[in-house]
Formats: C-alpha cells, sequence, structure tokens
C-alpha cells in the first residue's frame, strides 16, 4: 500500500493566532529553558511511546497534543506493514527527543477510534495538534519521507500553536536512580469496598463503585478489570443455564442467544468456546448486530487479561472476520 500525501498544507488554517516568527521564537526559549532547569515533569526516552485505547485518548493524546503534537501508529498484530513501520516510529520518537509523542492504537481492540478516523487499512498514522486531529499517511512509508513529515508537523505545531514539547530526561527511570514519589492513590476505600461487595454477590455495589473509579480514572486497570467480571458475573446470576444453551443452540443466528451462553462458556472455565461463539456471530452478522457481539467479546477479553495467549489468538480470529 502506498502512502497518502504526506503534505501538512492543510493544517495551517487550523487556529488564528500569534505570529509565526514571534510563536516559534516563544516555544525554543520555553523548551531551552525547561531543558536548562531540568524540566519539572521531565520524562525518560521510554515515555516518548505510550500505548492508547478508547478509555483514555482524551486523557493520553487529546489533553497532551496541547504541549506536544501526538502522532498516533493505528496498528494490530497480524499486520506485517506494521511490523516495519512500527518500531521506526518508536526509534524517530526516542530520537526526535521530546518533539513530538507516539501514540500506538491497536484497532483490533479499539474499533471505535479506527471508526472514528475512517480508517479504511493499516498501518495509519495520524496527528493531533492541539486537538485537531490530521491525516499523515498510510502503508509503510520511507524514513526520509516519514521524517520530512514529522519536521513539518513539529514546525506547524511551534508556529501556528507555540507548543514546545516534551522535557526529556536520559537519567528518569535508570537503574540506580532515586524512584519517583508516588502518592497514595485516592481509589483505595472505592476499590475495596467494590471487592467487598464481589464477594457478597452484590454485583450491583461492586459494578457502581468500579464505575466510580472509572470515572475520574478511565485507566484504572483493577477497576477495569474488577468491572468487566463484576458484570458478566450478574449478568450469569439469574440465567437458566439449560434453557440458555438450548436457545443458542436452536437459533444460531440470534445474537442476543449467542451473547448468554458465551458468558455461560467464560463463567465455567471454557474460554476458548466463548470466544470462538462470539467470533463466529460476527462472521455470521452485519450491522448493529455485528458490532453488539464484537463489543461483547472485547468485554470478555478483558475479563481474561491481554496477555492470555487465548485472548491473543481470539483477536487474530476476530481481526480475520472483520476485514
Amino acid at each position: 500500500m502506498q502512502p497518502r500525501n504526506m503534505s501538512m498544507s492543510g493544517v495551517v488554517d487550523l487556529a488564528a493566532v500569534k505570529a509565526a516568527g514571534e510563536a516559534k521564537a516563544k516555544a525554543e526559549q520555553a523548551r531551552a529553558e525547561a531543558a536548562r532547569t531540568g524540566g519539572a515533569g521531565a520524562v525518560s526516552p521510554a515515555a516518548l511511546v505510550i500505548d492508547v485505547d478508547e478509555a483514555g485518548f482524551e486523557r493520553d493524546v487529546l489533553q497532551r497534543s496541547a504541549e506536544v503534537p501526538v502522532v498516533i501508529d493505528f496498528w494490530a498484530e497480524w499486520c506485517e506493514p506494521c511490523k516495519q513501520l512500527g518500531p521506526l516510529l518508536e526509534r524517530l520518537a526516542v530520537e526526535y527527543n521530546g518533539r513530538f509523542l507516539l501514540a500506538k492504537v491497536d484497532v483490533d481492540a479499539n474499533q471505535m477510534l479506527m471508526q472514528q478516523f475512517g480508517i479504511q487499512g493499516i498501518p495509519a498514522v495520524f496527528a493531533v495538534v492541539a486537538g485537531q486531529a490530521l491525516p499523515l499517511f498510510q502503508g509503510a512509508a520511507p524514513e526520509a519521507q516519514i521524517r520530512e513529515t514529522l519536521d513539518q508537523l513539529i514546525q506547524v505545531g511551534e508556529e501556528r500553536f507555540g507548543l514546545t514539547g516534551i522535557v526529556v530526561d536520559p537519567d528518569a527511570g535508570a537503574p540506580g536512580a532515586a524512584p519517583a514519589e508516588v502518592p497514595a492513590g485516592p481509589y483505595d476505600a472505592l476499590l475495596e469496598a467494590a471487592a467487598t461487595a464481589l464477594d457478597a454477590n452484590d454485583f450491583g455495589g461492586a459494578i457502581q463503585a468500579y464505575k466510580n473509579v472509572l470515572v475520574d480514572d478511565p485507566g484504572n486497570p483493577e477497576a477495569k478489570l474488577g468491572l468487566a467480571q463484576a458484570e458478566l458475573l450478574g449478568r450469569v446470576q439469574s440465567m437458566d443455564p439449560q434453557a440458555v444453551r438450548k436457545e443458542a443452540a436452536d437459533n444460531p443466528g440470534d445474537v442476543d442467544a449467542q451473547i448468554a451462553a458465551a458468558d455461560l462458556d467464560l463463567v465455567g472455565g471454557h474460554v476458548e468456546d466463548a470466544f470462538s461463539r462470539l467470533v463466529e456471530a460476527v462472521r455470521r452478522t452485519a450491522g448493529d448486530d455485528r458490532n453488539t457481539a464484537r463489543l461483547r467479546l472485547l468485554e470478555l477479553f478483558e475479563v481474561i487479561g491481554p496477555e492470555d495467549p487465548r485472548v491473543t489468538a481470539a483477536r487474530t480470529a476476530l481481526a480475520r472476520v472483520l476485514f
């Protein structure tokens, strides 16, 4: 797949701001001062590449784009060109030393973001500058062209928006360095209450407690996992297993019946059966039914955990039926 137009000419009309020369001078001055003082909030080179999902997109991409251009790499595990482009972009993110932030989005796990950006194929690379999304290119591209595009993006960020970028401290997170003091999280009591409710089979109470955490901290891993588990257990609590399985067997095209049976499969420890059932439901259906089955499958992935090989295999199978 050939890269599309990589020009940044369409960016200049995004906002009316101060004169280009003045903004650029201020940006360079601010960056130099931050680097000289050690930069409060300086990050390690590893922090220049982040994984982003739908829940954290506003915080990790839109909000960060007010201080630094954010380049988004839409990729998937099964995509061979992605395996060539991804490491190149990661290397350039470190080499550019905070001039841009690289956000990696797994399209299998974040279909809504893929739809919102109108992506037809991957790899696809976008940028967000001051909250504005800009298409950069699609498909693998030569390094020279990518560098040219990044240079234009950074120039626009400085000249039009006064973005100073991120101050990078190469010693941050280095072995032997004093660990940063992490304050106690404000969610300990809520998480403990949620876990207590879950143990007592008060699934409604657990769901609400986990949701309360996620309102303020959408990426909280403990709350995300707990919510997925509580919602699953709450759904199956009043089910008649025999009736649910008969309904699913008699009506293979009924998405709701297949979803209910998949929930029972997962609770019963038949993880691969649950995943296969929903992948097949996605393959058989279209429109809202297909999306409903896909979203439930993604929810069940959360229950098991993204590192589980059964989740990895099911993601690959899902991608094959979707694309």
